[in-house]
């Protein structure tokens, strides 16, 4: 039998606490762990693009890929074999089919819509998340309608709430499972619920993005759908001041109360501090968006070796759900889907 030398005798300290007892094995890791990230918390963004057994990379998001409608249904059933509960949908919208109304957003045939409808025929249990935003169709490049004044452009509440109702109902007869309106438009949400249920689509979800921020992680994001140089101004009198946290929380209620049945926080890791303000206030199902800049950084810094992509990967998800977080909607998605199930 090993007896403690004396030097370990010497320096022994009197403790009654010695937290790292819990820490000294894997399995009593796994007994304690507060927070556990499962394939059930993820939501996999997918790109859309027109043609057939088209794909082309993103080249500001290494593994990223627009993709036909064909291939997006079989990133679908890739989805379901990884158990990804939902995949959500951006289109790149071709410049011809742009204009300052956003018609297309309107189109049934529209990529969205076609998309839709294919992966519900074929997977008709994934779930389906639509974006609601004017941005992929404008020739302008905002998620609403525009005035412009000489100068002065104007980006007009009412009248794109309008049309913001339109394009959620177009997504709903598509076969949308969730409408996700990341416009930012004052009283949309209310609009979208009241539309949908007369129309008779009373269990089609609404995950707002209650608290968007005007933020410099959507860079690559723009890139994929084609809006980047399009976008006259900026966004920042819809979008929040990434200063504040308090009218975070009045956003998210005003969702709420015009009848969300989900929040989402963006972007994700500069912003875990609202995401724990948002479900310790409201308790309500809260969604993070791990952002394309976000998950471009890990990726250009895994490529460099500077840090283990893999790792990091997991622990900025694990991060969203220690914040409070019921799930994320990340690129990341079929890559950390494929660890977990391998563990």
């Amino acid at each position: 039998m090993n007896k403690p030398s004396r030097i370990a005798e010497a320096h022994r300290l009197d403790l009654t606490h010695r937290p790292r007892r819990n820490r000294k094995a894997e399995w009593a890791r796994r007994l304690i762990r507060e927070r556990v990230l499962t394939t059930d918390d993820l939501i996999w963004p997918l790109f859309l693009i027109e043609g057939e057994k088209t794909r082309t990379p993103v080249a500001a998001m290494p593994g990223v890929d627009r993709l036909s409608v064909d291939e997006a249904v079989r990133e679908a059933e890739r989805a379901v074999k990884l158990d990804i509960p939902a995949i959500a949908f951006f289109p790149y919208t071709e410049p011809h089919l742009k204009d300052e109304h956003g018609s297309e957003a309107y189109n049934e045939g529209n990529l969205v819509c076609r998309a839709c409808r294919a992966i519900k025929k074929a997977f008709p249990q994934l779930g389906l998340v639509t974006d609601v935003a004017l941005d992929p169709y404008t020739s302008h490049g905002h998620d609403g309608l525009v005035r412009e004044h000489g100068d002065d452009l104007r980006i007009l509440n009412d009248e794109s709430v309008a049309a913001l109702v339109r394009q959620a109902l177009n997504q709903a007869r598509a076969g949308a499972d969730v409408v996700a309106p990341s416009d930012m438009m004052d009283g949309r949400v209310g609009a979208i619920r009241e539309a949908l249920d007369a129309e008779g689509f009373v269990d089609v979800q609404i995950l707002a993005y209650a608290a968007k921020y005007a933020s410099a992680f959507y860079g690559p994001f723009r890139d994929a759908l084609g809006s980047k140089g399009a976008l006259k101004g900026d966004k920042r009198t819809y979008q929040m001041d990434p200063a504040n946290s308090d009218e975070a929380l009045r956003e998210v209620e005003l969702d709420l109360d015009e009848g969300a049945d989900m929040v989402m926080v963006k972007p994700g890791l500069p912003y875990l501090d609202i995401i724990r303000r948002v479900k310790d206030e409201f308790g309500f199902p809260t969604f993070a968006y791990q952002v394309s800049g976000e998950y471009s950084m890990i990726m250009a810094a895994a490529a460099n070796g500077w840090i283990d992509g893999d790792k990091a990967m997991m622990e900025s998800l694990i991060a969203f759900k220690r914040a409070g977080a019921d799930g994320v909607l990340t690129y990341f998605a079929p890559r950390a889907a494929e660890k977990l199930k391998a563990r």
